[in-house]
């Protein structure tokens, strides 16, 4: 890890893991959907968020620790 700076495709996959868990805290906590609550109006966005954090988890879970990845 030289300076253990993350290139931005990995930085916006853990901004959307933080979200992802911060939704299901609520979801499990107070049943609220904050996703949903936000773009309700529009599904597809709302499907399209939910669609990325699960890439991001899946690109975190196989390369989120490669040293190749890392600045």
């Amino acid at each position: 890890m030289q300076g253990g700076k993350m290139y931005p495709v990995h930085m916006v996959a853990f901004i959307l893991l933080i979200v992802g868990g911060l939704n299901w805290g609520l979801v499990g906590i107070f049943d609220f959907d904050l996703v949903d609550y936000l773009l309700g109006r529009w599904q597809i966005v709302a499907d399209i968020v939910y669609i990325l954090v699960g890439l991001s988890a899946v690109m975190m879970l196989f390369g989120g620790k490669c040293k190749k990845c890392m600045k």
